[in-house]
């Protein structure tokens, strides 16, 4: 697909977000639209997957590992058609099955229960094993938050994954220098995040996250590398793709007001 396709797909999803927060008032908007350029990459470009068969034995998966941004991959799903559009404006109501944060298969194409951070890349550690035992061949994509990487789990997964020569996993960071209290790299010391996942034993990359080229690129590119993990730095914009929400940290919390969501379509030219 071409990226500008790609980004008439980016636009749509960061739209419905906006709609979705509002309706349901559901935070965590800001996080959302950070990683939705590599939802899109991944679902669209570089993931062998088929929606009308999502529990194929042999299919990529992809884990949401900062959870909190699930109202992104549940409506990246839905446009990919594993599941109905019309139940995302379901999202944390009352016997709903999207959850604020994802449960193990609520849905079709949701592959780990994510709600407590740290853990998506233990868990696609434990799905390269396995593929390994039963001789399966799929990538494992992991979306991680820089704040993310402020977990101890997560270094101890790395190195696994290293030791193990789990090469079939592709971990993305969505790099958007921000976490809910304040800005990542003043929190924890994250930087140099490069030199640090490659001292891991790691391949790097690091690229503009909302390059939809650059993503679709890399990811492509990457195979099977002599036992080697694969990470992408992806250098995100939290609040991507609206003027007055980006790298505004308030929009973690905040829900948009029904004047804020038009005026977000307008900017997206979805209106």
């Amino acid at each position: 697909m071409k990226t500008n396709e790609l980004e008439k797909i980016s636009k749509k999803i960061k739209g419905k977000l906006i709609e979705i927060s509002n309706q349901c008032r559901i935070s965590h908007l800001g996080s959302s639209l950070s990683c939705v350029d590599i939802l899109v990459a991944c679902y669209w470009s570089a993931m062998k997957i088929d929606p009308s068969d999502p529990y194929d034995m042999n299919r990529d998966r992809l884990i949401l590992s900062k959870g909190h941004a699930a109202p992104a991959l549940y409506t990246t799903l839905a446009y990919k058609q594993f599941f109905d559009e019309s139940l995302l404006m379901t999202i944390g109501k009352k016997e709903s099955p999207l959850e604020e944060h994802p449960g193990l298969q609520c849905v079709p194409g949701v592959e780990a229960a994510t709600g407590s951070l740290g853990h998506g890349l233990s868990i696609a550690n434990g799905m390269a094993i396995a593929s390994r035992i039963f001789n399966q061949h799929f990538q494992i994509f992991v979306v991680l938050g820089d704040g993310e990487c402020n977990e101890g789990s997560v270094w101890e997964a790395a190195m696994f994954a290293s030791k193990q020569q789990l090469d079939n996993i592709v971990t993305i960071i969505d790099f958007n220098k921000w976490q809910a209290t304040g800005r990542s790299c003043e929190i924890m010391k994250l930087e140099p995040l490069y030199d640090k996942w490659k001292a891991f034993g790691w391949d790097c990359h690091e690229i503009d996250g909302h390059d939809l080229n650059a993503l679709t690129r890399t990811m492509s590119s990457v195979s099977t590398k002599d036992g080697t993990p694969t990470v992408i730095i992806a250098h995100t914009v939290k609040g991507k793709g609206v003027s007055f929400m980006e790298d505004d940290n308030n929009w973690h919390y905040r829900i948009p007001n029904n004047d804020e969501v038009l005026r977000a379509r307008q900017e997206l030219g979805l209106v």
